[in-house]
Order: C-alpha cells, then structure tokens, then sequence
C-alpha cells in the first residue's frame, strides 16, 4: 500500500511540537539502568531523568519501581544536557501534579498502601505520590499507641485525610478505615445471632435509662429498664449490679445494635419450667377426688 502524508501525521506534529523548559510533558519508559531512565517523548530526541530526579520517596528504588512501557510525567529541566537529549524532573513535576491526584484520593475517600519510612515527634512518616506524609500516633490504630518504633518500615492501609498544598502538609490516617473494619466485623457477628435466642451474660454497667450486658466475643447489649424486671423498678440498680452473671432474651439486632431482655428470659424459663413438670410422680391410680390432698401435699400446699 503506497504511504500517504496522513500517515505521517503524528510524527509530522511530534516534530513541530514546541518544547520548552518549566513544562510537563509524558513519555514512555524504553530504558533503565542504576543512574537514568529514558523516555520516549514521540519527539526528535529522548528524554531523560536522573535517579536523584525520580523521587523524594527514601524508599524509592528506581530498578525495582520502575519499568520499560511505564508512562511518566516529567518536568523539562534543560533541553540540552550535553547530549542532545532532554533533561527532565519526575520529582519537580510531581511537586506540581501530586497534590492534586492527592486531593481526587482524599474526596474519593480511597484506600491506600504506604509503607512507613521513619518514626517523628508524635508520629511517623510515610510517602503518597511522592509527597511525604505525616500519620499522627492517634491516627495510626484505633487503641493508644504505646511504642511508635513498632510501625518503622510498616505497611498501612491509609486514607488522605488533610491535603494542603501551600503548607505543603498531607496527613494519613490508618484508623479512619481500622474503626470501619471493626464496625463491618461487629455488625456482622450481630447479624448472626437469632432474636428470640436466650444468652447468658455479665452486666458491664448501668444507665439510669438500662443496663449494658456484655455477652462476650466482642458484643454488648442494652437490657432496657422496662425488661428489666417483671416489677417497676425506678432504677437499674434495685435489682442489679455490675458483675451479675443474667440470662437475657435477644429482641432485636436493628441498626447493628442488641436489644435484650432479663424479663423476657425469665418468663420463657418459668414456661418450660411448667411444661417439664412431671405429673406422673403423683398419679396413684384413686380418684381425682381422693388424689388431689395427696397432690397439694407433694406440691407443698397443705
């Protein structure tokens, strides 16, 4: 097939294209080595970036983190350097593209993996896009952390939580998605258990509105003070303290929480109680008329 000027368009334009020195131009990874990586810019000539150039990131290793066919975004540095080659700057173009990107994750609320460089003053450090990144100690688990030295060189699961480009300030947080995971994990061990299931548990404490009764793994329901009791009691504490081992009846398990109740499960036990009894023992083969002293008298009724 004979060639026309249409197929030479992109290489036409490529060579017209002006470039100039500040910009931010993309290429495609065609070679790496210990001190460079060169671009392809579909331009006259490559481009290249200097190790010192790709990151900020101390963990950044540019053989294992980068590959021949990766797109990168570059800032022209020189459009000479020495070589015929164009001199460009991962690093600088981040400086202006991250914050950004970091902002679209920080909306999106995205779940992101970082790995912990250092331990600072209050908490520890890690690298987003480039950007360094401050995690505070109460933002690294939902519990108090006791020895920060224990997260160097971690790997989290982090969320943006604090972007700001002028203070040049990003802020992570590990606990914002540990306390949704605990949340899923609780709600689905509530959803697991049957209403009408009678459990044994320890009452934990006592509001002036019910007690809260913990009944292990993890979970605790609320015993309302009108299930309290099959009597009107004003407060919890007129029949109950905490440390008392009671059975309960679960109500309900709406909205990821357990309602119970001690009444419920005391008036079910009373039930089986009577339908277990053993009439059997007073059935002496005489009249129910001549039976029934004998009967009260077992029964205690005499």
């Amino acid at each position: 097939m004979e060639e026309t000027m249409k197929d030479y368009e992109k290489e036409l334009e490529a060579s017209f294209r002006k470039i100039q020195e500040g910009d931010v131009i993309q290429g495609t990874v065609i070679d790496v080595n210990e001190e460079e990586v060169t671009l392809d810019l579909k331009y006259y000539t490559q481009g290249i970036i200097k190790a010192t150039d790709m990151s900020s990131d101390p963990s950044f290793s540019i053989l294992t983190d980068v590959h021949a066919g990766d797109v990168i975004e570059a800032t022209v540095v020189k459009m000479d350097d020495g070589q015929g080659n164009i001199l460009l700057s991962k690093k600088e173009a981040n400086e202006v593209l991250a914050w950004d990107v970091l902002a679209g994750y920080m909306e999106e609320k995205k779940n992101l993996t970082v790995k912990v460089s250092e331990i600072v003053n209050a908490g520890a450090v890690a690298y987003l896009e480039g950007i360094r990144g401050f995690i505070p100690a109460s933002q690294l688990d939902i519990s108090y952390v006791e020895n920060l030295e224990e997260y160097k060189g971690k790997t989290l699961t982090v969320r943006v939580i604090t972007v700001d480009q002028e203070k040049e300030k990003l802020v992570l947080s590990a606990k914002e998605i540990l306390k949704e995971q605990q949340k899923e994990e609780h709600d689905h061990k509530v959803a697991m258990i049957v209403p009408g299931t009678i459990l044994e548990g320890t009452v934990e404490s006592l509001q002036p509105y019910g007690a809260f009764v913990d009944l292990r793994d993890g979970l605790s329901g609320l015993v309302h003070i009108s299930q309290i009791s099959q009597r009107r009691i004003k407060k919890p504490s007129e029949v109950l303290k905490v440390g008392d081992k009671v059975k309960v009846k679960v109500l309900n398990t709406n909205d990821g929480k357990i309602s119970l109740s001690i009444k419920a499960a005391a008036e079910e036990q009373q039930v089986e109680e009577v339908e277990n009894f053993d009439t059997k023992q007073f059935d002496s083969g005489e009249s129910v008329g001549t039976s029934l002293g004998d009967l009260f008298a077992k029964l205690g009724l005499k």
